[in-house]
């Protein structure tokens, strides 16, 4: 049994991540060596994607800006090359108007705020040019904060930038974030974020993962959190990692009360993932393994795509 569409809130295949890169000369949301690409994707169920801009930490200035101006470029470009499989789109009408017409919604972010280069004026550039997400840190420390691999808090420029970006419709997300981080992001958000590829620490304690007290504050503000695939945030040490890693997640945020804000942000492209997943084709199997492990159709197709769904129908405007 297939779900009627999927909704994936990360990727990292339009630039690659370390030695997921893009080879040269590739198109690369349409290369057949790619865990997600515009062929593999299955004909018969709907699909939304938000492909991510990953600007590396070393980049700073103008060097993060030139590498997202070039990288927008080629996602402008390869959607027109590739338009009879894919439509950009920038609110949930485009999204389901793609759908209508049987072609993949592609919806633009910014992994790191580094691309803002410290200026935010920045955020409403990006919005012209139909990022819908961004990212606020990758790992470690850029102008708006700092990542996992450090321990402080948002920048008072970070702290500005959060309003900034609600007004200009750009949804925050959080993975990445370091506690500290979060916890500033919780204390200035008004409308909810998210957080498109983090699992639950307490099934797997890595700090990329959201803590339970984390996980509750973002149910309570409707936030919405994507399912990461990594074999590393699935399980200590990642080796051996399968999908009874990611229903043991799954079973973790519902004891928690996320069953209406749980969704799936593959992180594909940028990081291991258990084999029955390495390719996006994978993805639907999904649904009969849920229904499987005693999920209500409600439930799996919850996280398949309605529970985003709802999210966009309401943020995604």
């Amino acid at each position: 049994m297939n779900p009627y569409a999927i909704i994936d809130l990360h990727c990292d295949t339009l630039t690659g991540c370390g030695c997921y890169a893009p080879q040269p000369g590739t198109d690369s949301l349409n290369d057949p060596r790619k865990m997600l690409s515009l062929d593999g994707l299955p004909e018969n169920v709907h699909w939304a994607q938000f492909f991510a801009i990953f600007i590396p930490d070393e980049l700073r200035g103008q060097e993060a800006i030139g590498f997202f101006e070039k990288f927008h470029r080629e996602f402008q470009q390869q959607t027109r090359n590739y338009s009879h499989k894919i439509l950009p789109c920038r609110t949930w009408r485009e999204i389901s108007d793609a759908w209508d017409q049987h072609k993949t919604a592609g919806i633009l972010a910014v992994e790191n705020g580094s691309v803002l280069a410290g200026r935010l004026e920045r955020v409403q550039t990006l919005a012209d040019a139909g990022v819908r997400a961004l990212t606020l840190t990758w790992n470690g420390e850029n102008e708006l904060g700092s990542g996992n691999a450090t321990e402080h808090g948002l920048t008072p420029l970070g702290r500005e930038a959060i309003p900034e970006l609600e007004r200009a419709g750009i949804l925050a997300d959080v993975s990445h974030l370091n506690d500290a981080g979060l916890e500033d992001v919780l204390k200035l958000a008004r409308k909810p974020f998210l957080a498109t590829h983090s699992n639950a620490r307490a099934v797997c304690p890595h700090k990329r993962n959201l803590t339970d007290e984390q996980i509750r504050e973002l149910v309570r503000r409707g936030c919405l959190i994507g399912l990461n695939y990594s074999v590393h945030f699935l399980k200590e040490g990642g080796q051996g990692a399968g999908l009874d890693d990611l229903m043991r997640h799954v079973e973790h945020f519902f004891r928690l009360g996320a069953e209406s804000c749980l969704a799936l942000g593959s992180d594909y492209d940028g990081t291991d993932v258990p084999p029955e997943l390495d390719r996006a084709g994978r993805a639907p199997a999904l649904l009969d393994y849920f229904l499987a492990r005693g999920l209500s159709q409600r439930q799996a197709e919850g996280i398949l795509y309605q529970n985003a769904q709802a999210f966009f129908q309401k943020n995604l405007v």
